[in-house]
Protein backbone atom coordinates (compact mmCIF):
# COMPACT_ATOMS: atom_id res chain seq x y z
CA UNK A 1 0.00 0.00 0.00
CA UNK A 2 1.62 3.58 -0.88
CA UNK A 3 0.58 6.85 1.19
CA UNK A 4 -2.98 6.39 -1.04
CA UNK A 5 -5.13 5.75 2.16
CA UNK A 6 -3.39 7.95 4.26
CA UNK A 7 -4.62 10.83 1.69
CA UNK A 8 -7.40 12.49 2.79
CA UNK A 9 -9.53 12.67 0.01
CA UNK A 10 -8.91 9.45 -1.03
CA UNK A 11 -11.68 7.48 -3.07
CA UNK A 12 -12.28 4.33 -1.08
CA UNK A 13 -13.48 2.81 -4.47
CA UNK A 14 -9.16 3.22 -5.28
CA UNK A 15 -8.18 0.52 -2.49
CA UNK A 16 -8.22 -2.75 -2.55
CA UNK A 17 -8.81 -5.39 0.67
CA UNK A 18 -5.47 -5.38 1.25
CA UNK A 19 -4.72 -1.81 0.75
CA UNK A 20 -7.21 -1.65 3.89
CA UNK A 21 -5.99 -4.23 5.82
CA UNK A 22 -2.41 -2.69 5.32
CA UNK A 23 -3.83 0.52 6.72
CA UNK A 24 -5.49 -0.99 9.52
CA UNK A 25 -2.21 -1.75 10.92
CA UNK A 26 -1.50 2.02 11.59
CA UNK A 27 -4.83 3.29 11.96
CA UNK A 28 -8.11 0.72 12.42
CA UNK A 29 -10.22 3.75 12.27
CA UNK A 30 -9.75 5.20 9.17
CA UNK A 31 -9.58 1.34 7.45
CA UNK A 32 -12.94 1.24 8.57
CA UNK A 33 -14.65 4.21 7.49
CA UNK A 34 -12.60 3.83 4.21
CA UNK A 35 -14.05 0.30 4.09
CA UNK A 36 -17.57 1.44 4.84
CA UNK A 37 -17.44 4.24 1.94
CA UNK A 38 -15.99 1.43 -0.13
CA UNK A 39 -18.99 -1.05 0.49
CA UNK A 40 -22.23 0.69 1.72
CA UNK A 41 -23.68 1.29 -1.58
CA UNK A 42 -22.62 -2.41 -3.18
CA UNK A 43 -24.22 -3.72 0.22
CA UNK A 44 -27.29 -1.13 0.32
CA UNK A 45 -28.18 -1.86 -3.79
CA UNK A 46 -27.56 -5.96 -3.31
CA UNK A 47 -29.91 -5.74 0.11
CA UNK A 48 -32.75 -3.62 -1.92
CA UNK A 49 -32.64 -6.27 -4.62
CA UNK A 50 -33.72 -8.99 -2.37
CA UNK A 51 -36.09 -6.80 -0.04
CA UNK A 52 -37.20 -5.18 -2.69
CA UNK A 53 -38.23 -2.02 0.21
CA UNK A 54 -35.51 0.64 0.33
CA UNK A 55 -36.00 1.25 3.93
CA UNK A 56 -35.21 -2.49 5.35
CA UNK A 57 -32.08 -2.64 2.55
CA UNK A 58 -30.73 0.71 4.75
CA UNK A 59 -31.42 -1.23 7.83
CA UNK A 60 -29.95 -4.43 6.54
CA UNK A 61 -26.60 -2.05 5.37
CA UNK A 62 -26.41 -0.73 9.23
CA UNK A 63 -26.46 -3.85 10.43
CA UNK A 64 -23.46 -5.48 8.09
CA UNK A 65 -21.38 -2.35 9.27
CA UNK A 66 -22.23 -2.66 12.85
CA UNK A 67 -21.46 -6.55 12.64
CA UNK A 68 -18.12 -5.90 10.65
CA UNK A 69 -16.96 -3.10 13.05
CA UNK A 70 -17.32 -6.36 15.67
CA UNK A 71 -15.65 -8.70 13.71
CA UNK A 72 -12.44 -9.37 15.43
CA UNK A 73 -10.79 -10.89 12.12
CA UNK A 74 -11.88 -8.30 9.88
CA UNK A 75 -8.44 -6.76 8.98
CA UNK A 76 -6.22 -10.36 9.32
CA UNK A 77 -4.80 -11.22 5.89
CA UNK A 78 -6.54 -13.94 5.18
CA UNK A 79 -9.96 -12.42 5.67
CA UNK A 80 -12.01 -12.31 2.62
CA UNK A 81 -13.68 -9.07 3.32
CA UNK A 82 -15.71 -8.52 0.19
CA UNK A 83 -17.13 -12.13 0.66
CA UNK A 84 -18.07 -11.51 4.80
CA UNK A 85 -19.73 -8.68 4.18
CA UNK A 86 -22.07 -10.20 1.47
CA UNK A 87 -22.84 -13.08 2.97
CA UNK A 88 -23.56 -11.66 5.87
CA UNK A 89 -25.99 -8.90 3.79
CA UNK A 90 -27.59 -12.13 2.23
CA UNK A 91 -28.13 -13.49 5.22
CA UNK A 92 -29.96 -11.45 7.16
CA UNK A 93 -32.08 -10.65 4.28
CA UNK A 94 -33.47 -13.91 3.84
CA UNK A 95 -33.46 -13.56 7.76
CA UNK A 96 -36.27 -10.69 7.11
CA UNK A 97 -38.02 -12.46 4.16
CA UNK A 98 -38.78 -15.83 6.41
CA UNK A 99 -39.86 -13.50 9.37
CA UNK A 100 -42.04 -11.74 6.99
CA UNK A 101 -43.62 -15.08 6.34
CA UNK A 102 -43.36 -16.74 9.45
CA UNK A 103 -45.79 -13.22 11.11
CA UNK A 104 -48.41 -13.72 7.80
CA UNK A 105 -48.92 -17.34 8.95
CA UNK A 106 -48.23 -16.76 12.46
CA UNK A 107 -50.82 -13.66 12.21
CA UNK A 108 -53.28 -15.85 10.20
CA UNK A 109 -53.46 -18.68 13.16
CA UNK A 110 -53.97 -16.27 15.78
CA UNK A 111 -56.77 -14.71 13.94
CA UNK A 112 -58.33 -18.51 14.16
CA UNK A 113 -57.05 -19.22 17.63
CA UNK A 114 -59.68 -16.67 19.07
CA UNK A 115 -59.85 -13.72 20.61
CA UNK A 116 -58.41 -15.08 23.88
CA UNK A 117 -55.34 -15.45 22.57
CA UNK A 118 -54.82 -12.34 21.33
CA UNK A 119 -56.10 -10.64 24.81
CA UNK A 120 -53.08 -12.94 26.17
CA UNK A 121 -50.06 -12.21 23.09
CA UNK A 122 -51.01 -8.43 23.23
CA UNK A 123 -50.72 -8.82 27.23
CA UNK A 124 -47.38 -10.33 26.82
CA UNK A 125 -46.10 -7.96 24.35
CA UNK A 126 -47.29 -5.34 26.70
CA UNK A 127 -44.79 -6.27 29.56
CA UNK A 128 -41.67 -6.93 27.40
CA UNK A 129 -42.11 -3.81 25.07
CA UNK A 130 -42.22 -2.18 28.77
CA UNK A 131 -38.95 -3.92 30.20
CA UNK A 132 -37.48 -2.67 26.83
CA UNK A 133 -38.41 0.23 27.00
CA UNK A 134 -37.24 1.44 30.52
CA UNK A 135 -33.76 -0.69 29.27
CA UNK A 136 -33.80 1.22 26.20
CA UNK A 137 -34.07 4.63 27.98
CA UNK A 138 -31.41 3.97 30.29
CA UNK A 139 -28.87 2.65 27.73
CA UNK A 140 -29.46 6.15 25.85
CA UNK A 141 -29.30 8.46 28.53
CA UNK A 142 -25.53 6.94 28.66
CA UNK A 143 -24.89 8.22 24.62
CA UNK A 144 -23.33 11.00 23.47
CA UNK A 145 -26.18 13.85 22.41
CA UNK A 146 -25.35 13.24 18.42
CA UNK A 147 -25.37 9.31 19.24
CA UNK A 148 -29.00 9.53 21.08
CA UNK A 149 -30.68 12.16 18.55
CA UNK A 150 -29.89 10.55 15.60
CA UNK A 151 -30.92 6.93 17.13
CA UNK A 152 -34.38 9.22 18.35
CA UNK A 153 -35.11 10.55 14.68
CA UNK A 154 -35.00 7.04 13.43
CA UNK A 155 -36.69 5.01 15.66
CA UNK A 156 -38.80 6.83 17.82
CA UNK A 157 -39.89 9.60 15.24
CA UNK A 158 -39.96 7.25 12.68
CA UNK A 159 -38.35 9.30 10.21
CA UNK A 160 -36.62 8.19 6.88
CA UNK A 161 -33.19 8.08 6.24
CA UNK A 162 -33.93 11.01 3.88
CA UNK A 163 -35.68 12.73 6.20
CA UNK A 164 -32.92 12.65 8.95
CA UNK A 165 -30.50 14.23 6.09
CA UNK A 166 -33.25 16.95 5.76
CA UNK A 167 -33.61 17.85 9.18
CA UNK A 168 -29.87 17.62 10.00
CA UNK A 169 -29.02 19.15 6.85
CA UNK A 170 -26.26 16.98 5.90
CA UNK A 171 -26.31 13.90 2.57
CA UNK A 172 -27.49 10.58 2.93
CA UNK A 173 -24.49 8.55 3.05
CA UNK A 174 -23.43 10.83 6.35
CA UNK A 175 -26.73 10.07 8.27
CA UNK A 176 -26.01 6.35 7.37
CA UNK A 177 -22.27 6.79 8.66
CA UNK A 178 -23.30 8.42 11.91
CA UNK A 179 -26.29 5.86 12.49
CA UNK A 180 -24.17 3.10 11.98
CA UNK A 181 -21.42 4.65 14.49
CA UNK A 182 -24.82 5.20 17.11
CA UNK A 183 -26.35 1.88 16.89
CA UNK A 184 -22.37 0.35 17.68
CA UNK A 185 -22.43 2.59 20.71
CA UNK A 186 -25.79 1.45 22.04
CA UNK A 187 -24.51 -1.97 21.35
CA UNK A 188 -22.07 -1.45 23.14
CA UNK A 189 -23.80 0.02 26.21
CA UNK A 190 -26.35 -2.54 26.01
CA UNK A 191 -24.19 -5.14 26.06
CA UNK A 192 -22.22 -3.97 29.38
CA UNK A 193 -25.39 -3.50 31.00
CA UNK A 194 -26.12 -7.52 30.70
CA UNK A 195 -22.46 -7.80 31.54
CA UNK A 196 -23.30 -5.85 34.96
Amino acid sequence: MGKLALVKDVQPQALGDDDLKALAAVNARRAYDLLVRKYRDKIFYHAYYILKDAQEAFDVTQEVFIRSYQESKLFADDFRIKAWLFRVCTNLCYNIVRDKKRRGGILESVGQEGRRSSEVLLAVDAVLDREMSQQMARALTRLPLAHRNILLLRYWDDLSYAEIAEVLGVKMGTVMSRLSRAKTALTEVLAQEQLA
